[in-house]
């Protein structure tokens, strides 16, 4: 399922020379007027930003 909190989101990352984080994953129209507009948002691209993925895989 889907989470909405994009500050534990993988495609949620911080552009040094602007000073400001940014989505990475272009949003259609329909699904930026529904994350400007709601606080709670299903976004399609969320990926959880967990670093010992690759571990796991590892093991």
């Amino acid at each position: 399922m889907a989470q909405s909190n994009c500050e534990t989101c993988n495609n949620y990352c911080y552009d040094e020379q602007e000073d400001y984080y940014f989505c990475e994953m272009n949003l259609d129209e329909d699904e930026y007027v529904k994350f400007l507009s709601s606080s709670y948002f299903d976004c399609p691209y969320y990926e959880p930003d967990d670093e010992y993925k690759i571990v796991r895989k590892q093991n």
